[in-house]
C-alpha cells in the first residue's frame, strides 16, 4: 500500500478524533486489506485484541492465519517473523511490553538488522516490530522502559515513535510498507489520547521531524510521549512570557536534523528531552550533533532532561524518575538565564 493518497482539489478531507490505539488499529487494518501479505504475531493479540486492545477485532475480520496468537517466547516470534520475510510477507509483531524484548534482542540485532546487508540486498526483511514503551501507567520494573537507543544504535534497522493520533495512523502503514526492518515504539501512556486523524491528507515521510509548536526564544525536542509533555511545558513558559518551539522528532534512526538545526539557528538554544535515562542515550546524540553542526548558532550550552541513570524503579517513585514539564522548564530557565 502506498503511504501517500491522491486527494481531489476541493474535496473535503474525511477526518475523525480517534484514540492512539484505535489510529494504529485503524491503520493496521487499511495495511491488510491492501495487502494480504501483511501478518500479525504476538502474544494475545487475537481474541483478546492485545493486553492495550491495539489489534482488537483484527482477528474477527482476517481470521486465524493473518493474525496469530503466538507463544509467550518473544526469540521465537522474531525468528518466525524473519522467516516468513524471507518467505515474500511482512510480519508485524507485536512485543507485549517494551522490557520484554531483550528475550528477541539477539534475533534482532544480530540477524533481522543484518540479513539484508549479508545477501548485498538480494534479500529484504520487511518487519515491523511494535513495541508499547515508556512509563506513567504505574507499573511494576520490565513494563514502562524505553529501550529504544539500543536499537538506534544498531545499522540495519529503522527505529520511529509517533506522538499523535494522525502519525500513528500513518506512520504504521509507512513502517509497514518499508523494505527494511522498523522498530515502531508505541507512547502507551497516550494509547487514550485522542487527535484528529485525516484519513485524505497525504503523510508525510516516515523519517520526517515536524515543528509541532512555534517560537522563538529557545527550542525543545522529543519524541513519542514527551511532545505532549513539551507542549504542556510551552503553555506555561507562554504564560510567564517564554516562547518555546517544540519539535517532534518523529523518527529515531535515522533522524531529519535539518528542521531541527532551523529551529536552533532560529532561537539560539536547545533543550532535549526524554523519558529514557540520559547515559549513551538518542538525547545524548541529538546534544553532539547539534553542537557539531550549529555550535556558532547556540547561545548556550544544550541541556538535556531525560529519566535518571538507574533501573525503573517501582511505581510509586515513577513521578520521580520521568521528566515532567517542571523539570523541562527548569533546564529552559538555566539555558535562558546562560
Amino acid at each position: 500500500m502506498s503511504a501517500t493518497i491522491s486527494v481531489n482539489p476541493g474535496a473535503s478531507a474525511i477526518s475523525r478524533q480517534l484514540p492512539i490505539a484505535k489510529a494504529i488499529n485503524e491503520g493496521l487494518r487499511a495495511a491488510m486489506t491492501a495487502n494480504d501479505r501483511v501478518i500479525l504475531m504476538g502474544e494475545d493479540i487475537g481474541p483478546l485484541g492485545g493486553v492495550f486492545r491495539v489489534t482488537d477485532k483484527l482477528q474477527a475480520e482476517f481470521g486465524s492465519a493473518r493474525v496469530l496468537d503466538t507463544p509467550l517466547a518473544e526469540s521465537g516470534i522474531v525468528g518466525s517473523a524473519i522467516g516468513l520475510a524471507m518467505r515474500g510477507y511482512r510480519p508485524v509483531v507485536e512485543i507485549q511490553f517494551d522490557g520484554f524484548i531483550f528475550p528477541a534482542f539477539n534475533q534482532i540485532v544480530s540477524q533481522l538488522a543484518k540479513i539484508t546487508s549479508r545477501h548485498d540486498g538480494k534479500i529484504q526483511m520487511p518487519v515491523v516490530i511494535r513495541v508499547p514503551y515508556g512509563g506513567h501507567i504505574g507499573a511494576i520494573e520490565h513494563h514502562q522502559e524505553s529501550p529504544e537507543a539500543y536499537f538506534a544504535h544498531t545499522p540495519g534497522l529503522r527505529v520511529v515513535a509517533p506522538s499523535t493520533a494522525n502519525d500513528a495512523y500513518w506512520m504504521i502503514q509507512q513502517a509497514i510498507e518499508s523494505p527494511d526492518p522498523v522498530l515502531f515504539f508505541e507512547p502507551k501512556a497516550k494509547y487514550w489520547q485522542k487527535g484528529d486523524v485525516n484519513f485524505d491528507e497525504p503523510a508525510t515521510d516516515l523519517h520526517t521531524t515536524r515543528v509541532a509548536r512555534t517560537g522563538t526564544d529557545c527550542t525543545v525536542v522529543g519524541y513519542g510521549a514527551m511532545v505532549t509533555t513539551l507542549m504542556q511545558a510551552a503553555e506555561v513558559a507562554e504564560a510567564e512570557g517564554t516562547s518555546i518551539e517544540v519539535v517532534d522528532l518523529r523518527s529515531i534512526s535515522p533522524i531529519d536534523f535539518e528542521p531541527l538545526l532551523g529551529s536552533v539557528r532560529k532561537t539560539g538554544r536547545l533543550v532535549v528531552a526524554q523519558e529514557a535515562s540520559g547515559n549513551a542515550s538518542v538525547g545524548s546524540e541529538i546534544a553532539a550533533y547539534v553542537a557539531e553542526h550549529a555550535f556558532y548558532s547556540l547561545q548556550a550550552p544544550v541541556l538535556r532532561a531525560s529519566g535518571y541513570d538507574v533501573p525503573f524503579p517501582p511505581a510509586h517513585l515513577e513521578g520521580v524518575f520521568l521528566p515532567d514539564a517542571d523539570r523541562v522548564l527548569e533546564a529552559v530557565d538555566r539555558t535562558m538565564h546562560y
